[in-house]
Parts: structure tokens; sequence; C-alpha cells
């Protein structure tokens, strides 16, 4: 299989004028060290159509061109598995992620992952990708995942993610009705006692913080909007429990499962600038049919 090569152009403009390739790329477009010594090393740089260096000196209208990797071999095995893409170019792909999978293969779960899934896809397209998802949700947790298909569309998004740049949204159910329209949680976490799963509420822990916003009161629920300024793990759920109202089927974190038997979150959208071009992106994923089962029995309490 031969995947085809990324190129990735830019036309001088006049502020770069005398400044190096290499100053131009670390500093205006955020290229890590590590990628621009494997182009360099690569003979992978070129300016109006001819071989340069990155410690030439640019001037206006001068088309720097740069060939990406996109030809690596694959660290975890394909597998022929459903995959509901949102979103694919030769930069990312953005998928919907169904309850009960797995981002990435671990000991517990070595098959049937998001990541297996794809693998299998590219193999599939004759592409030969290693597999780089930006961030990760929980395995019952449901929708957008991210995922780079080149070392620059990682780099890139990890400097946007870093800096806060990328906006995720979610939405969520949780257990009694939240009085405020709106409001943000400050709550540092750290890892329960005797526990590498579970997190907990914890002074000494890493600073988290959770905006959400009341979209409707049933008789006994709301359905909450949450934006993470922050993304530790399990961040939602943790804070969720921690002021009183833990997401409607969450046992791990103080809810119960009388009626939905996983926690009722969802990953709902994930904003961001394109790699590539710099233009804003939004990848928007529908509800599941659980979520939406979820939602006609809160409605049924209320009748």
């Amino acid at each position: 299989m031969n995947t085809p090569p990324t190129l990735w152009e830019y036309r001088l403009q006049p502020e770069d004028s005398g400044h190096k390739y290499l100053s131009i790329l670390l500093h205006k477009f955020h290229f890590s060290v590590k990628l621009l010594q494997r182009l360099k090393q690569g003979e992978r740089v070129w300016v109006n159509g001819n071989f340069s260096y990155l410690t030439a000196r640019g001037k206006e209208g001068d088309m720097l061109s740069l060939q990406l990797f996109s030809e690596e071999e694959a660290s975890i095995p394909g597998e022929d598995l459903p995959l509901d893409i949102l979103y694919e170019d030769d930069y990312l792909l953005a998928v919907n992620k169904p309850v009960g999978q797995v981002v990435h293969p671990n000991r517990r779960y070595p098959t049937n992952t998001l990541g297996n899934a794809v693998i299998g896809h590219w193999e599939r397209k004759g592409e030969n990708r290693l597999y780089r998802p930006i961030h990760r949700i929980d395995r019952n947790t449901s929708g957008v995942v991210v995922i780079a298909k080149n070392q620059f569309a990682h780099q890139q998004l990890a400097w946007q993610l870093e800096r806060g740049h990328i906006h995720k949204r979610y939405h969520g159910f949780v257990e009694g009705v939240v009085q405020e329209n709106q409001g943000a949680i400050d709550d540092s976490i750290g890892f329960a006692p005797n526990s590498f799963i579970k997190r907990q509420i914890n002074p000494d822990g890493m600073s988290a913080r959770t905006l959400f916003r009341v979209l409707h009161r049933y008789t006994s629920a709301t359905f909450l909007e949450f934006i993470l300024e922050t993304g530790r793990t399990h961040q939602i759920r943790v804070h969720c429990e921690g002021f009183g109202h833990p997401l409607i089927g969450d046992d791990l974190y103080g809810g119960t499962k009388t009626f939905f038997d996983r926690h009722a979150l969802h990953s709902s959208m994930y904003a961001f600038l394109h790699p590539a071009t710099g233009l804003p992106l939004v990848i928007r994923a529908p509800f599941p049919k659980d979520l939406r089962g979820l939602i006609i029995k809160l409605r049924d309490l209320e009748i």
C-alpha cells in the first residue's frame, strides 16, 4: 500500500521577507523542532519548486512547500469494524464513537477498539498511518473523537489543545433538578484512595474547571450542556457528583442505573482551527439511540 503524500504549502507574505524559512515555520505556524528536523533530513522542503534549506531566507511571493510524512507503519492491527465518520481529509479523521468502545487498545480491551476500526478503515483505503487520537473519551461516553492523520496535524492540534484553543462541548443528563441556570465548577481533581480508575475532588489535585448550562428541567432530572476549560480524566463525572447531581446511570460516581445502564454523557462538539488551512472547523455528533430513548423516558415521567 502506498499512502499518497500530503503537501503543505504557504506563499510568503510581505512580513515574511528576510526571515529564514525555519523561523517562519517555528514561530508563525508552530511546527515542532522534531518535525522540522525530519523534513530537513528527508529533503522534503522546496521553495518555488526547487529543493531548499530551512536556513535560507525568503522573500514575498515565495511558495514554500513541505512534503509531510504520510507513509508510516501502523502500530496496532486493523479490523473491519463499523465506523461512523463525521469528517475526513488528508490531515484529520473525526468519528462518532459508539457507546462501549474503547478509544485505544489496552490489556483489558486489546481488540474491537476505535483504534482497530480506524486502522482497518485506512488499510481498506490503501493508506499506512499511525493512530493518533487528539483526545480520549470514556468507553461508555459516546460522541466526537478526532484523530490526526500525520505527525504535523497531531503536533498542530496538540499545540492548540495545550493552550486552550480547542473548544469541547458535552451534553449530559443528571439526577435531580439543578436550580442554577448556568454556572462554573472549579474543583481540583485527584485519584480516589486505593484506586487507579476512580477520581475525586481533591484540593491537592490538578485544577479543573467545567462550565454548565441548563437546557431542560424534568421532574427529577436535568439536561445540561458542559464546556470543558480543562481536560482531566472523568472531569464532568467527578464534578457532577461533587455538586450533588451525578450523571444518570453513573454508578461509579454516585448515580443509579434505575432506567439507564451507562453514564448519560455525550461528546457533542469539537471546534478548532484546521491544522493546514487555519480556518475554523466545527465537528458535531448526533445523539445515539440510547440517549434519544432516555429523553423519551424522562418526558413520559412528566405526564
